[in-house]
């Protein structure tokens, strides 16, 4: 059921054929991650520490996980159609 919603969403969005609505969320969601991705990597640069790697764990729990979490309690919280 749930592989069968996925497996047509990712058909259409490699068609193009997705709603307005989708389009704003998904572009929200790639802004949020490449924002948090800068923010993270900038900080990473001017902190005071020796370490200036890029801190992975970081983008992780604020960058993917907020992107990410609306679209599973959609998922979770959905109606079923059927």
């Amino acid at each position: 059921m749930i592989i069968e919603t996925i497996r047509k969403f990712i058909i259409n969005f490699f068609q193009g054929k997705l709603e307005l609505n989708t389009k704003i969320a998904i572009t929200a969601s790639l802004v949020w991650i490449i924002f948090i991705g800068y923010l993270t990597w900038w900080n990473g640069l001017k902190g005071f520490a020796v370490d200036k790697s890029f801190k992975w764990d970081e983008w992780f729990w604020f960058g993917i996980l907020p992107a990410v979490e609306p679209y599973i309690f959609y998922f979770l919280w959905k109606k079923n159609d059927e």
